[in-house]
């Protein structure tokens, strides 16, 4: 209880609830993620069910417009005649899903390659760094594309589409390390020499134990930083990768795939089907960026402004 009126009471929580574009951000973020994990109590149908869906319903209009609409479909269907609102809501889901484990998996390569380099130094350092550079030279779509295109030829598209999921979190988190690796082994190298480290050397503590136990915990800051914009960062790119026919299979769409089936509908008339699904993401990635610059702002003293 005294640890929670500490973080209550403390200069984080004062900044944050001064800060209305923070507050605006971690609402919209919190409430978007809520709607996602809740899709299956909070939709009004099941996009995955087949035997509730009809293909007679497909491309209505949402209620509020002056085209053919029906009451049970708030924000109208989709071409295959799926409710769009229930749609979206499991869509995001998924997006969310890729992009965390995408972020998990980008923040465990990158921070153990940058403890390593920045720590051990010399030739193994000069190693990760070259190979970073490497990665950096790569954009994470064109790596994406040539990989998933690879394996959509190698194994056909039944099998990519039940491997989905892990093949975009696999794709989109080695892609990305160097963003936390470069991080990281900047901060080793400004710990690695203080007073508290050489401490523990002295006493015999295991390098292992130094770099997880003492230098690991000064560099949270920026990870969480960096993980919070990566977030957003590896959201978009599983969306450009489903709209591109190299993501999520049309049965189980993310947001990406969704605007994407509904590309082609746009000049005919049925515009809700992709304009709807790009808000929501426009309102996803947007609120997580800004909530990841306020919070590079706030633990970064140098760039807070008062």
């Amino acid at each position: 209880m005294n640890k929670m009126a500490v973080f209550l009471g403390s200069d984080f929580v004062y900044r944050f609830k001064k800060d209305k574009v923070a507050l605006v951000s971690f609402s919209l973020v919190v409430t978007l993620i809520l709607a996602a994990l809740l899709a299956p109590v909070i939709a009004p149908h099941n996009p995955y069910d087949l035997t509730t869906i009809d293909i007679m319903d497909s491309e209505l209009a949402p209620i509020w417009t002056d085209g053919d609409t029906d009451e049970r479909f708030l924000l109208g269907t989709d071409p295959q005649g799926r409710d769009l609102l229930s749609t979206i809501l499991y869509g995001m889901r998924i997006s969310l899903v890729i992009g965390i484990f995408a972020v998990m998996l980008q923040a465990f390569l990158g921070v153990t390659i940058g403890l390593l380099s920045g720590y051990i130094g010399g030739r193994v350092d000069a190693f990760f760094m070259r190979l970073a550079d490497i990665q950096l030279s790569l954009s994470t779509l064109m790596v994406a594309i040539i990989t998933l295109a690879v394996f959509q030829a190698a194994f056909g598209a039944e099998l990519y589409s039940e491997l989905a999921i892990f093949m975009l979190v696999l794709v989109i988190g080695i892609a990305e390390w160097p963003q936390y690796a470069r991080t990281v082994r900047a901060s080793v190298l400004a710990e690695k020499h203080k007073e508290y480290v050489d401490a523990a050397r002295v006493i015999g503590m295991a390098p292992k134990r130094i770099m997880l136990r003492h230098i690991l915990p000064n560099t949270l800051s920026p990870i969480l930083v960096i993980s919070t914009i990566q977030v957003a960062n590896a959201i978009i790119s599983e969306a450009a990768l489903s709209f591109l026919g190299l993501g999520m299979p049309v049965n189980k769409p993310s947001l990406g795939s969704l605007i994407s089936s509904g590309f082609e509908f746009i000049f005919s008339g049925s515009w809700w089907i992709t304009v709807i699904p790009s808000i929501v993401l426009i309102m996803l990635i947007l609120s997580i960026n800004l909530l990841g610059d306020w919070l590079r702002d706030v633990l970064n003293p140098k760039l807070y402004k008062d």
